[in-house]
């Protein structure tokens, strides 16, 4: 039925500007989320709740704004107000408190630092298709940078941990693991995949794979978990280097950094390494077949043009056709959580 309908000369429309300005402005919302992590507000209401006085004081905020900001975050579900006393949600206590093994706000806090002035330049992104990060104009690669910075390198990997801590553990229950002895997470950053699969199925070992420079703060979080004894780390550069031989690899939010070319050559190198029955795991925010509704996984392949030469997000079905053509005899797709699916390969 159309949302508009003509009766002589008056013209009446059903249709209403709000979704438009929802989307258009959103920008407000991710912002005010973006700076309250940055200025502590949930770690220091997870200590106690709080009044505005006292929050103003702890936060360092300025009288004109402090209301209005921590209303703000009221009003956006993100926070609680009982008789003037502010309180985490349920959610954001447990997602968005630092000292919980559950934060992760590692990836709003580079997207805050990053990400939000980077997208700034989204119109020449798409006019031009070349990066709009810290590589514009022939500066050093977006990874050179971050891993020669100790400081960048562990925010880029607490950033990792938290865009992939719930699929890990959707990998965790809904991957026959029982079937399998070992496994290695490519480009496994902090280590939270290996570290969740570690923890939900004793009898796995597992390796890490990344570059030298992650390897402190690997074994750093690995033994924080507990499973240092089945998990150890392995330095080198997937391009490059040999991969260990194993039965099952993940590669996590990793294939949609590169081009055509170096993804089919990714998945080769896998299907090489992997034992005979072997399966490749590939998760990232895959796109649905018709490009209609995941549109985090869309945004999140421009996010690719923003951020490197090549990178782009894909479809189930994509993957699928170049896990074939490197030689998986089985493939398929199934959910996780959220945006994220994986797409799996026997061999």
């Amino acid at each position: 039925m159309s949302s508009a309908s003509q009766f002589g000369d008056q013209f009446v429309s059903t249709a209403t500007p709000e979704y438009i300005m929802h989307v258009g402005m959103g920008f407000w919302a991710s912002k005010t989320l973006l700076s309250a992590v940055e200025l502590g507000v949930f770690s220091t209401l997870a200590d106690a709740p709080a009044d505005l006085p006292t929050l103003q004081k702890k936060l360092a905020l300025h009288q004109r704004s402090a209301r209005d900001f921590l209303d703000a975050l009221v009003a956006l579900k993100l926070l609680e107000r009982e008789n003037g006393i502010y309180s985490n949600t349920a959610d954001t206590d447990l997602f968005l408190d630092r000292a919980k093994p559950t934060y992760i706000g590692g990836i709003l806090e580079m997207a805050n630092a990053r990400l939000y002035g980077f997208w700034g330049s989204l119109t020449e992104a798409v006019r031009t298709g070349e990066l709009q990060n810290e590589s514009k104009g022939g500066g050093e690669n977006i990874f050179e940078a971050l891993y020669a910075d100790p400081n960048q390198l562990r925010g880029f990997l607490r950033a990792m941990s938290g865009v992939s801590a719930g699929a890990a553990h959707a990998i965790a229950s809904n991957f026959p693991w029982r079937d399998y002895k070992t496994f290695m997470d490519l480009g496994a950053a902090q280590g939270m995949v290996p570290a969740t699969l570690a923890r939900a199925h004793p009898h796995l070992t597992g390796i890490g794979f990344d570059l030298p420079p992650v390897k402190p703060v690997f074994e750093e979080f690995i033994a924080q978990r507990g499973v240092e004894d089945r998990v150890r780390f392995q330095g080198g550069n997937f391009f490059e280097d040999p991969l260990p031989k194993v039965d099952v690899i993940v590669m996590g939010h990793i294939l949609h950094d590169w081009d055509l070319a170096q993804k089919k050559m990714l998945l080769g190198k896998a299907f090489d390494a992997l034992s005979k029955g072997g399966a490749v795991v590939v998760y990232d925010a895959i796109i649905d077949d018709n490009r209609r509704e995941n549109a985090f996984g869309l945004m999140m392949s421009l996010n690719m043009l923003i951020e490197t030469s090549g990178g782009f997000d894909y479809t189930g079905e994509d993957c699928q056709a170049w896990m074939r053509e490197v030689g998986f005899s089985k493939t398929w797709v199934e959910p996780l959580v959220g945006p994220d699916s994986m797409v799996i390969g026997l061999k």
